[in-house]
């Protein structure tokens, strides 16, 4: 039996069908569910480190938030910056990173030969978790309290010597920092790591110190070393005995260690929201928080907007001093 044409009305509803299925065509591509395979977290640093086991600690509540396996990738070496390089020029779009704070913002200012710029090729996601650095001193450290102990540091000029972990770390831009706020003058004597710098206090080769606070608390509980205060804003649940410095009478002085996560800055802004959305929802719940905290942060969960405030608000500062000492990372 021959079939029957298709009436003029029948023709005009097929065209507009067909039309309404090409038009809705590249939505439908866009709205494809992400991610669409496993993501990756690029450490830069080496398992059993402290961004590692953060990066470790996220993977398995990330997985479960996004329906995706997550994977660690470490790409130790420059400081964490080489695996932050690897996270800005990754074009799989299912690549983040767990970054330090110097990752994030002072790189190049250190290093003109970093291959990436903090600023422009990484996208923030969210602040992990703070933590102070604490200000310490032999057991055995001149002046009653923190404001005794920084008169005698003045008096005693370049006489005092500070220990880092090295030229461009925190420890080493926080003491300068230090320096300028509260007019002290110890020269910097670097070493090859924390151990190093608490074995010369120990051994009176130095006056003062930063260290984080979990080798911190250790030594100073061990009646090793003298804690002065926290380089915090305010007191930090991490160090609760200790005040900030701004408590010592050092103004304007505001310095912390950070982790964080980021993108590449080519990841679409509608998959960042969602890594972030995710990402801080699990930092704020009680479980992760306590777990952050075991391993020396306070846990913070922000928005991509919170963490570039950050980063511009560190560069600006950390950059300053950087650029007025002439510090340059070896």
């Amino acid at each position: 039996m021959p079939i029957a044409p298709l009436s003029r009305r029948a023709l005009i509803a097929s065209a507009a069908l067909l039309a309404s299925i090409g038009a809705a065509a590249p939505a439908l591509a866009q709205g494809v569910a992400w991610p669409s395979k496993p993501l990756r977290i690029i450490v830069g640093f080496p398992a059993g480190s402290s961004p590692d086991l953060t990066a470790r600690a996220l993977a398995d509540p990330l997985e479960k938030a996004l329906g995706q396996p997550v994977v660690v990738d470490n790409r130790a070496g420059a400081g964490g910056n080489i695996g932050a390089d690897a996270v800005a020029k990754a074009t799989d779009g299912h690549t983040i990173g767990l970054m330090i704070n110097g990752n994030m913002t002072i790189a190049r200012l250190l290093n003109p030969a970093v291959r990436y710029d903090p600023l422009k090729d990484l996208a923030p996601i969210s602040l992990i978790g703070v933590a102070p650095l604490v200000l310490v001193a032999p057991a055995s450290a001149a002046g009653g309290d923190a404001r005794a102990f920084f008169g005698a540091a003045r008096t005693a000029g370049d006489k005092w010597s500070y220990g880092s972990p090295g030229v461009g770390t925190v420890g080493h831009i926080g003491m300068e920092l230090l320096k300028s706020r509260a007019g002290l003058a110890p020269v910097h004597v670097p070493y090859n790591g924390y151990p190093q710098v608490f074995n010369a206090m120990v051994g009176g080769d130095l006056q003062l110190s930063m260290l984080p606070p979990a080798l911190a608390n250790t030594q100073i509980k061990a009646g090793k070393l003298r804690g002065i205060g926290v380089t915090s804003s305010g007191r930090s649940t991490l160090v609760p005995d200790l005040p900030s410095l701004a408590e010592a009478g050092v103004k304007d002085f505001n310095l912390e260690i950070w982790n964080a996560v980021a993108a590449p800055a080519s990841m679409p802004k509608a998959h960042v929201d969602k890594l972030a959305a995710a990402v801080s929802a699990i930092v704020r719940a009680p479980e992760m928080r306590q777990r952050l905290f075991q391993q020396g942060w306070q846990a913070v969960g922000s928005s991509p907007e919170g963490l570039a405030n950050r980063i511009q608000s560190d560069t600006r500062v950390l950059g300053d001093i950087i650029r007025t000492q002439g510090i340059k990372a070896e």
